[in-house]
């Protein structure tokens, strides 16, 4: 194949839908799927029966036909209702995709005035199928695992197989340093206490976001008094919280360590849009004897990671 002898958007030129298709490829980086976290996702009927719904969004979509047919746009404005045929003595799974079909390449459809974007149901793929068994262009949306004898589907037989085109991710690496020793934090009760000194920071979490990758460390914690045992970690706003790791020191006086830690969050729907405090907290653990803080000598250091997956 040739090149084409006139790029996109050449002022007085004339392009074929394939070269629009190759541009659309090339944005999209080669990827398929969703548009966003939200888009496109199936869920069951308002009142639950013998079909699904697939909501609003957009994506994009490899040809398939050709290996230079390019990629297709497509949007859906509204919800499209799927109807599922019931079950009879024996499970079945059912694949829920967008289907084009473009008669450029396949079928016979006529773009003028068929319609050659469109939902359709795969039936009876294996129970554990995640991608479109065969060559057709499409995207996968959802399986449906749907019990014998049955006609009704419900969210729990609804796998989602969406997958975002190009997930957005964002990196955000924060330090601070306490001003003056904070509070000792001591005893038994294993109720975690915020570092009085060290008041966190006010992280933003995009629009996007779905899921939180964060490496925390304190560099260096100070012990004093006795021997320390209990755990520190980091509450993320009001509902969020960093797994606790240990805090296991046996000498005495006043002395020094570096603590590690670190989580992956999934992020509540009620987060995104909003900006959340992450701060440390410790506890002491029976037989606690010691103490422990931060001060001007010590760092805090964050390095979160947010990134987009369906939702």
């Amino acid at each position: 194949m040739a090149l084409f002898p006139r790029p996109i958007l050449t002022n007085g030129a004339t392009h074929s839908a394939q070269q629009f298709r190759m541009l659309v490829r090339d944005l999209a980086r080669s990827a398929e799927g969703i548009t966003e976290g939200d888009d496109l996702k199936v869920t069951q009927r308002d009142t639950p029966g013998a079909g699904v719904v697939i909501g609003d969004g957009s994506g994009v979509i490899q040809g398939r036909a050709n290996a230079f047919q390019g990629h297709y746009s497509i949007c859906n404005i509204g919800s499209i209702d799927v109807p599922i045929a019931a079950t009879g003595s024996t499970p079945r799974s059912d694949m829920v995709i967008i289907r084009v079909e473009d008669p450029e390449y396949e079928g016979s459809l006529n773009p003028a005035v068929d319609q050659i974007v469109y939902p359709q149901v795969i039936s009876n793929v294996s129970s554990s199928a995640t991608a479109i068994p065969d060559g057709r262009t499409g995207i996968p949306l959802a399986r449906i695992d749907i019990p014998a004898s049955t006609s009704t589907i419900t969210t729990a037989m609804i796998t989602d197989l969406r997958k975002v085109a190009n997930p957005r991710s964002q990196r955000t690496l924060l330090t601070q340093s306490p001003t003056a020793l904070s509070t000792d934090i001591s005893g038994t009760s294993g109720a975690f206490t915020n570092f009085s000194t060290a008041p966190g920071w006010s992280v933003t979490i995009p629009t996007w976001a779905t899921k939180a990758v964060l490496s925390l460390a304190v560099g260096q914690i100070r012990y004093n008094t006795a021997a320390y045992f209990g755990q520190i970690r980091a509450t993320f706003g009001p509902s969020l919280t960093v797994q606790p790791v240990n805090l296991d020191d046996n000498q005495s006086g006043i002395r020094r360590g570096t603590v590690v830690l670190g989580d992956t969050l999934t992020i509540p729907w009620n987060y995104p849009g909003t900006t959340q405090t992450l701060r440390f907290q410790a506890c002491g653990l029976s037989p606690n004897p010691g103490k422990v803080g931060v001060d001007g000598s010590t760092t805090l250091i964050a390095d979160i990671t947010f990134s987009e997956a369906p939702k």
